[in-house]
């Protein structure tokens, strides 16, 4: 359960009145991996087995759904245990974060410790994606999916109290749309859904309701998605990191205007 009803007093025109709201509930769930504590993530409780996914993806845990043995949701003791495949070793460093380190809540994203080793597996892989031609996309397409993101954020048409992500395909078919409480949440369960269907995102573009910070646009590298586009504006972090990457980095995408912060080589005028 990830919504509950409350009593408010709601004014309205120097009117009162008593009503009912629908708010969110969130949660604090444990990563278990391979009956290790790995991380405790502050989240709307939906969606999990996409979340741990993702998140494991995002860190560098696992490079592909058959590193994955077996996801099992334990809601009543909130836990999501996960066994990895045989063949594959724990990063020993994840287990050394320290414990205050390892809660990941709705504000401030990610840790330094986290972020540490995302950026260790873009190393080895020399994450910077090509800015010629491979791309090129119109504005009204990224008008059009933003769009249709928020139309299937339904969550936040609801209660106004989440983020959303997609992921869409160069059609503008929506192949993803995920909501939670924190916007680095949301995108690792699009991530963990993806991961699921695809092993290769560089001809699908990333969207987000968020803030662009560089937590945001670090999972946008690791994952491969060579634009990443949001309603909401972008941090300084997030512009750095999209142009040491390669990405093309777009904010406040509403109604016909955009701000485009990083590579604008890839949208068509």
């Amino acid at each position: 359960m990830y919504k509950r009803l409350v009593k408010i007093t709601k004014i309205k025109k120097d009117q009162a009145s008593e009503e009912q709201d629908i708010v969110l509930v969130e949660s604090p769930m444990d990563i278990i991996v391979n009956s290790k504590p790995l991380a405790n993530i502050i989240c709307l409780p939906n969606d999990l087995k996409d979340l741990a996914i993702g998140f494991l993806y995002s860190i560098g845990l696992i490079q592909k759904k058959e590193d994955l043995k077996t996801i099992t949701i334990e809601e009543l003791e909130n836990k999501i245990m996960v066994e990895l495949d045989d063949k594959l070793e724990l990063n020993p460093k994840a287990l050394e974060i320290n414990p205050v380190s390892r809660v990941i809540d709705t504000t401030c994203g990610i840790s330094s410790p986290w972020r540490n080793l995302i950026k260790e597996v873009l190393d080895k892989r020399d994450a910077h994606f090509s800015t010629g031609n491979e791309i090129k996309i119109k504005p009204d397409f990224i008008y059009t999916i933003i769009k249709k993101m928020q139309q299937n954020t339904v969550i936040f048409r609801e209660t106004g109290g989440c983020h959303g992500a997609a992921v869409f395909d160069l059609k503008g078919n929506m192949l993803a749309c995920k909501e939670d409480i924190g916007r680095h949440n949301a995108i690792d369960k699009v991530i963990g859904e993806m991961l699921i269907k695809e092993d290769n995102f560089t001809k699908f573009v990333l969207t987000s309701t968020g803030r662009l910070t560089g937590d945001s646009v670090l999972k946008a590298v690791r994952a491969g998605f060579p634009i990443l586009a949001s309603v909401s504006t972008a941090i300084e972090s997030g512009i750095r990191l999209a142009f040491s990457h390669g990405i093309t980095l777009i904010g406040f995408v509403r109604g016909a205007r955009m701000n485009i912060y990083a590579h604008p080589n890839r949208i068509l005028l």
